[in-house]
């Protein structure tokens, strides 16, 4: 009988809700890889921002001993004599 078949090429006892999880199992298998992937890149992407924040507080923060000088200068912690005189050193 057709039944029999069915059962033989692993339906199971509900046609398509047995073994293989049917519907929700068929929807688990093609979300998976895309959940997995997603996981997989975002640790990528988190890993390389870390290791480019390391690399940069390694260098400084960017600001060069006249720009610091001029930083100090305006916040008003050195004079105008004390700032061309540092300046002058620098050059």
């Amino acid at each position: 009988m057709w039944y029999d078949r069915m059962h033989d090429w692993g339906y199971g006892d509900m046609a398509g809700w047995g073994d293989a999880g049917g519907w929700w199992g068929m929807g688990l298998h093609a979300v998976l890889p895309i959940l997995f992937w997603t996981l997989v890149i975002t640790l990528v992407v988190v890993a390389v921002r870390a290791l480019w924040r390391v690399g940069s507080a390694r260098q400084g923060d960017g600001e060069t001993p006249r720009a610091i000088l001029e930083a100090r200068y305006a916040r008003g912690e050195i004079d105008g004599e004390e700032f061309l005189r540092r300046k002058k050193d620098l050059t």
